[in-house]
């Protein structure tokens, strides 16, 4: 593993205070070095990776499908092309035991991450959650992976409970509070429970819970107002960002085959834009 430089450790230390003020903490997810470089410009203090944004970048479906090599050097291209701190979404740890999830908080803090999004889904329709006794071994070995090269990883743990729909629904926000103290009790600095729309058991969880909370902001959710009114502390776009972007695509090719016009072109951004922006000197 490459020496870890003191100025990691700020930027681990910078992430995790920013989860911490008045203010959430906002993340416009990136997945590749030249959208990370657009949300860094606008003034956005932290990046967040997407693993389903560079997976379908790569031409494959989401779900660790993708490696975990090929995954860590799109993280290290976006960690390289900015000066903000970056959080990795990590899946699911890539392989099912402590000793995976180990590995793979080496391989975020190697390719200069900061932060770890470490989810709860197996993949498997039979058994969608990783057991939570499981889970809680999984997040200890991440936190003494952390400690063992003095890199103070932000770790972001998940529960797919809402998400996959899991069980009886009248038991689900029993059993994604008892995850989520779970992932805090065993070392995790913010929780996250993706597909959480209503602010009124949003607002109870942040209640529970009473540690940083994470919401996946989608078409539907409530504003970023209202979300920082309840005491959410981190919000992220997942992959919406990338998928919005395909949908320009989309628009435009519509529009060039049916119409041989191009106004779906309108608002990009100007190549010398572009091409300063991306040509930009880093500061470190």
């Amino acid at each position: 593993m490459r020496t870890v430089s003191d100025e990691q450790k700020k930027k681990a230390d910078a992430l995790r205070a920013l989860h911490s003020g008045p203010e959430p903490l906002v993340l416009v997810n990136a997945w590749d070095a030249g959208s990370a470089r657009i949300v860094e410009d606008l003034g956005f203090p932290a990046i967040a990776t997407t693993s389903a944004g560079i997976a379908f970048s790569k031409g494959l479906p989401d779900g660790q499908k993708i490696s975990a090599e090929r995954m860590m050097a799109a993280v290290a291209e976006i960690v390289q092309a900015v000066n903000v701190p970056v959080t990795a979404d990590a899946e699911a740890g890539y392989g099912d035991g402590p000793e995976h999830a180990a590995q793979t908080a080496r391989s975020v803090i190697t390719a200069g991450a900061v932060g770890m999004n470490f989810e709860d889904a197996t993949g498997r329709s039979e058994r969608p959650l990783v057991d939570l006794e499981l889970q809680v071994e999984r997040i200890h070995a991440i936190r003494e992976c952390a400690a063992e090269v003095s890199v103070p990883l932000v770790l972001n743990a998940r529960t797919d409970v809402y998400l996959l729909q899991v069980g009886d629904p009248a038991k689900r926000y029993d059993e994604a509070v008892k995850r989520l103290q779970g992932y805090r009790d065993a070392g995790a600095d913010c929780v996250f429970v993706p597909g959480l729309l209503d602010a009124k058991t949003i607002g109870r969880i942040v209640s529970d819970l009473r540690c940083p909370l994470n919401i996946l902001a989608v078409p539907g959710s409530p504003s970023i107002a209202q979300l920082t009114a309840l005491g959410v502390k981190r919000i992220s776009l997942g992959s919406g960002p990338m998928r919005a972007a395909l949908g320009t695509l989309r628009r435009l090719g519509q529009e060039v085959k049916a119409e041989g016009t191009y106004s779906n072109m309108s608002g990009a951004p100007p190549h010398a834009e572009m091409n300063q922006l991306m040509g930009k000197k880093r500061n470190n």
